[in-house]
């Protein structure tokens, strides 16, 4: 028994290690993004499309790559993601231009797919009862850590050696993976026997045109032909998905599901503290650094409050698990967010960073309560024998969200400042919106005689908060949305009902079936 133990426990160790990795990868590039910026000349739609290439990836083929650990072997699935994501990783180290490190950050989105597909569904097979409520405990707080320590770690890195070191710190980590994987068992799931192609080249078609238009739609014309025929490509994609997956036999999104209010709650749930909250800290990051001029270490650590609070708060609350229905303890936490969200509405031009401090905190609280209510309803509401499904659905709706969060909120950013700037300097020379959004005021101060610098550092500062305040007020929105969906759709009562038992009492122990 000491034996079986200690393999689960090694396991258990090989699929948080992983899941920190390809997460922290997110937050860690954030931090470094101002200097992305100036080593590689990047605009600020090719600052949004170094997070985006890999979450566009990254959420495109979770679905995928879902359906092929439960037909092939959820093991060898998950250490071959490891194995690209690590060479990936490398590569990012090494690139020279925006393109090429865009382009690794795309191959790092395949393998990440593939880890993150896997590591709810390796939970629900390796523990079972109260063994696998403390193991989800802990990948909730891992999903936490790495958006803790990735700004700390990434504002390190970049200041102290150069951007580069963010994805260096990768292989290490990578090749660890894989050794503790051998305690893994190599199971799969015979009730999968093909792969849709076609749904994977639908949906990620339809991902990629969405956020393209989003991203690119200030900078074309809302009204340009590309943008036009993005956004529509798009909506006949999603709509050629929807007709696929119906004549699958075994589709990769069992759009039957849908039929389930409390998978649908979940989902949107999932999907809107990725979009509304998740979504905004590249901005928060160039809002400190660009706007604010603190250095990549010293943006890390005022995003701390925010990051400490999502590792903690999953590790303090995790009794709270087996009181309070986890449809309770999301909703709770989309509510908790949607309030922090809200309060750094507060932020004006003349404000210091401290204007932050509540929302993020509550913020904080918030993701710290959602993030293993999410993994335990991802497991609940499906059957057992999907739970590779299960997973990938969950986490397809939170990296969907941040893709497209990132790219939506970008563009309100964007357009707000480039509105407001125009309104403070009429005579304001071609290209300085676009250097305000990737370079901030030092960027907008180079474009300008030195006599005009002191006004155009102040236009360029009002402008760029006005933008961030529509940034915050639109991701506020997408939380309560949220939050609403889950009170209604996901109540306690239709979540048992989803997970085929009679409704608990709040004190009894969680239906987690092997």
């Amino acid at each position: 028994m000491e034996g079986a133990g200690r393999k689960r426990r090694w396991a258990l160790a090989s699929i948080l290690g992983a899941t920190f990795m390809l997460l922290v990868d997110v937050t860690i590039v954030q931090v470094a993004l101002p200097s992305i910026q100036r080593d590689l000349s990047a605009s600020f739609a090719g600052l949004q499309w170094v997070i985006d290439a890999y979450a566009i990836t990254l959420a495109a083929l979770l679905l995928g790559a879902g359906q092929l650990a439960d037909r092939f072997s959820r093991k060898r699935v998950f250490v071959g993601g490891v194995v690209v994501f690590t060479g990936a990783s490398l590569l990012c180290g090494l690139a020279s231009s925006s393109l090429t490190l865009d382009l690794a950050r795309a191959a790092q989105g395949v393998g990440g797919a593939a880890m993150f597909t896997t590591s709810l569904a390796l939970i629900g097979q390796e523990f079972e009862g109260h063994a696998r409520h403390t193991a989800l405990a802990l990948w909730g707080a891992t999903i936490g850590g790495a958006v803790a320590i990735g700004p700390l770690l990434g504002g390190l890195l970049t200041e102290w050696l150069s951007w580069h070191w963010i994805f260096y710190v990768n292989l290490p980590v990578g090749i660890a993976v894989v050794a503790a994987s051998v305690a893994i068992r190599d199971l799969r799931s015979e009730q999968v026997a093909h792969t849709d192609l076609a749904g994977l080249a639908c949906f990620s078609g339809f991902l990629f045109l969405l956020v393209y238009g989003l991203l690119r739609g200030n900078d074309d014309g809302w009204t340009s032909a590309q943008i036009v025929g993005s956004l529509g490509g798009a909506a006949l994609l999603l709509a050629a998905f929807v007709v696929v997956e119906l004549r699958q036999e075994h589709p990769m999104f069992d759009l039957s599901l849908l039929r389930s209010p409390a998978f649908t709650g979940v989902s949107l749930g999932t999907f809107a503290i990725g979009a509304g909250m998740f979504a905004l800290l590249p901005y928060l990051t160039l809002y400190l650094q660009n706007d604010l001029g603190y250095s990549p270490l010293e943006g890390g650590i005022r995003l701390l409050p925010t990051t400490l609070l999502v590792f903690f708060v999953p590790i303090a609350a995790r009794r709270l698990g087996t009181r309070i229905p986890a449809a309770v303890m999301l909703a709770a936490g989309l509510g908790i967010v949607f309030a922090g969200v809200l309060l750094m509405l507060r932020t004006g031009a003349d404000s210091a960073w401290t204007v932050l401090l509540p929302g993020e905190i509550l913020a904080g609280l918030g993701i710290g309560l959602a993030n293993p209510a999410i993994g335990q309803l991802a497991l609940m509401v499906v059957p057992s024998h999907r739970v590779g499904l299960a997973s990938g659905l969950s986490n397809t709706f939170r990296i969907g969200g941040l893709a497209t969060g990132v790219a939506g909120l970008g563009a309100l950013l964007d357009s707000r400042l480039t509105s407001r700037l125009h309104e403070l300097l009429p005579a304001a020379p071609h290209g300085l919106a676009a250097a305000v959004a990737s370079g901030g005021v030092d960027a907008a101060a180079a474009l300008v005689p030195p006599a005009a610098r002191a006004q155009t550092v102040a236009a360029a500062h009002v402008a760029f908060v006005s933008g961030l305040d529509l940034a915050f007020l639109a991701g506020a929105v997408a939380v309560a949305l949220g939050t609403l969906a889950v009170a209604v759709l996901a109540r306690p009562s239709l979540v048992a009902v989803a997970a085929g038992a009679p409704e608990r009492a709040p004190d009894a122990e969680p239906v987690l079936d092997q």
